[in-house]
């Protein structure tokens, strides 16, 4: 077993709302990788008092205990139990019906001897690498999907589209969101390798267009998630000025990517 995770703010002044863990239980036989990317609100009202670092930390740490602790359990019912708890631990203070109610998308993954479970909830990504090598990226693409004139400005979609049919899902304050996502069950030989990525490390990929997802896979099971990080970066900043590829929205935004060696 070997993992290597790397989680980079995309900003040094402001803290970083990605969640990454890797889970490995004491009796040997499996683990789990779970990665969360906080969605940034604007400028404006919430309806919550906490910030969506508090959250992302609520969310991921109840999804990691569960995916290592709850082996009875699907990753879509961990995933709504998670959500449904950590909803409790702030409706009292907070109108979590507000439509920007802090929420994160989710990337998750857990092994077994006999199993891989992934599951897949809004832009975050998981690579599985199969014994001869072959990638296969699991995407939720419904908010690619969604048409330009959904994009609010600076690239914000509209606080209508979230967790609405025609819209786009993500783990907010409803556990039924949790059925929504992209989620199914391997038989364990059939994956040697995973990584998960929250889009600010998938840019290099699905914004530049430096390689494929076979190719970023590669150079993080090479050269390690630091080097894909510090990549994007330089990317990032060369693209500053032009603006190129990065036409709407932040120049640097907070990158995940965790890898394990099955």
């Amino acid at each position: 077993m070997r993992t290597d995770l790397v989680s980079e703010p995309g900003d040094a002044h402001r803290p970083n709302e990605d969640f990454a863990a890797v889970g490995l239980p004491a009796c040997g036989q499996g683990g789990c990788v779970v990665v969360l990317d906080g969605v940034t609100p604007p400028r404006g009202e919430t309806g919550c008092l906490h910030s969506v670092p508090w959250f992302t930390a609520r969310l991921g740490g109840t999804v990691t205990e569960l995916t290592v602790s709850a082996i009875d359990l699907t990753l879509p019912e961990i995933l709504a139990r998670a959500i449904a708890r950590t909803a409790e631990a702030h409706a009292e203070t907070c109108d979590l019906s507000h439509p920007r109610t802090p929420q994160a998308t989710v990337a998750l993954a857990r092994w077994s001897a006999e199993t891989v479970e992934y599951l897949v909830l809004s832009d975050s990504a998981l690579l599985l690498q199969d014994p001869d090598g072959t990638v296969t990226a699991v995407l939720d693409d419904r908010l690619a999907r969604l048409p330009r004139s959904a994009l609010a400005s600076d690239a914000l979609v509209d606080a209508t589209l979230r967790n609405r049919e025609g819209g786009f899902f993500t783990a907010a304050a409803d556990p039924s969101v949790a059925v929504r996502a992209v989620a199914g069950t391997l038989p364990r030989g059939q994956v040697r390798a995973l990584a998960a990525l929250t889009d600010g490390a998938a840019r290099w990929t699905e914004v530049f267009r430096e390689g494929d997802w076979q190719a970023l896979f590669e150079l993080v099971a090479k050269e390690g998630a630091r080097s894909l990080v510090d990549r994007v970066r330089e990317l990032e900043t060369a693209d500053r000025q032009e603006r190129a590829f990065l036409r709407r929205g932040k120049t640097h935004d907070d990158a995940t990517a965790v890898y394990a060696e099955l």
